[in-house]
């Protein structure tokens, strides 16, 4: 009884700081919005990236030590997600939606909900296709473009994967697999797994 008493006051913790608490709402938000319009809107991903540096800057040691522990966490954030967004396999709103969170948790933690974010995302992407009876065709798709992309780079030439001739198994709301993994993640976090 002791043990779940001391989850819960974990995760009333997590919950209850402004800014582990705002960033669970507003991927919460987030996941709801890209579910119902498969867009996150700038006004959420901006709004998250300047709470993330505005948080920081004012809870760090010094605010130039958390404006810079929070814009490395945002470039990173940005900058792992970017190549999907040139590839077309992620929206915009999506990377800005991790440059967000980056801003949020700062690096190394930026590198864990990313982590986890393609774990529940290639979780999701399987029993999508599982439910629809087309994990045949999620695999040939994958392996399409991932030739492509390589005989590209290979070749010296900007990487434009291509579909043609192949159909699509169908898109996802990649927000949702943004906030159930950096949920995670926290979670995770807090009860002392990482």
């Amino acid at each position: 009884m002791d043990e779940l008493r001391s989850l819960a006051e974990l995760l009333w913790m997590l919950v209850g700081d402004p800014g582990t608490g705002i960033l669970i709402a507003l991927l919460a938000a987030a996941a709801v919005i890209d579910w119902r319009t498969m867009k996150i809107p700038n006004w959420l991903t901006v709004g998250g990236m300047a709470w993330g540096l505005l948080y920081n800057a004012a809870h760090a040691t010094s605010i130039a030590s958390g404006l810079t522990h929070s814009a490395v966490g945002l470039a990173c954030g940005l900058l792992l997600l970017l190549p999907l967004w040139v590839l077309r396999v992620m929206g915009a709103g999506d990377v800005k939606l991790m440059a967000a969170v980056g801003a949020m948790v700062g690096l190394p933690g930026v590198l864990h909900a990313v982590l986890w974010s393609f774990i529940v995302g290639g979780i999701a992407a399987i029993g999508f296709a599982l439910y629809r009876g087309a994990l045949r065709q999620l695999a040939s798709n994958v392996t399409a473009i991932a030739q492509s992309t390589a005989f590209a780079t290979l070749a010296g030439m900007r990487p434009t994967p291509s579909l043609a001739g192949q159909p699509s198994v169908g898109k996802l709301p990649y927000g949702a697999s943004i906030a159930v993994g950096t949920t995670a993640f926290l979670v995770a976090r807090q009860v002392g797994y990482l």
